[in-house]
């Protein structure tokens, strides 16, 4: 309660009848007294650097970018912070940035399981939700066509609802979390 009314008090949002009260408290009470008189040496330091007037919008644009008002970006902080602000500027323009025009790339998934009742896929490029394959006819061969952002996904096809497996027509496959292996697939646009 002491911090909230020395800062309501430096910062001058008490009223009269609050002030008055807060004066008497401080003048009663030594320790808030103390802790009032340094809270307002740091609120005194904070203030030292800060403008005292505002700038007049009603001076010529001439006076009011002429030298003197852009001295302080020859000071050697002014320098640094300039030499920074221009480093992000050109960071920022070369960085490149995601193309969202990049279109979709139909994929189809097939495997050969002749041996099972069920076949899902599931990926970094729909959240790892289990999606069906549907049996082509009676051929062991399954299938599903999903759109696919550019990029490289990784997948697995689980087969009879549980046991996950890599695709056995990529190369390129790394373990996952779980101590199973997700296949790597590369789609360009």
């Amino acid at each position: 309660m002491n911090n909230y009314l020395i800062s309501m008090f430096i910062d001058d949002e008490l009223d009269l009848d609050d002030k008055l009260e807060f004066v008497e408290r401080v003048h009663g009470d030594g320790s808030l007294k103390d802790e009032a008189i340094e809270l307002l040496h740091q609120e005194k330091l904070l203030r030292h650097g800060m403008p005292v007037s505002v700038p007049d919008v009603d001076m010529p644009i001439e006076k009011r970018f002429s030298l003197p008002s852009w001295r302080y970006l020859l000071r050697p902080a002014g320098i640094i912070g300039s030499a920074l602000a221009v480093a992000l500027v050109v960071v920022f323009l070369l960085m490149p940035f995601p193309r969202h025009m990049d279109k979709a790339v139909s994929h189809r998934f097939v495997i050969y399981r002749p041996d099972v009742n069920l076949v899902e896929l599931a990926g970094s490029f729909n959240g790892w939700q289990k999606v069906a394959l549907r049996e082509i006819g009676k051929s062991g061969y399954w299938e599903v066509t999903i759109d696919l952002p550019p990029g490289e996904h990784r997948f697995s096809y689980i087969l009879e609802g549980d046991e996950k497996i890599a695709d056995p027509t990529l190369m390129t496959k790394e373990r996952d979390d779980f101590g199973g292996e997700n296949s790597v697939l590369l789609v360009n646009a």
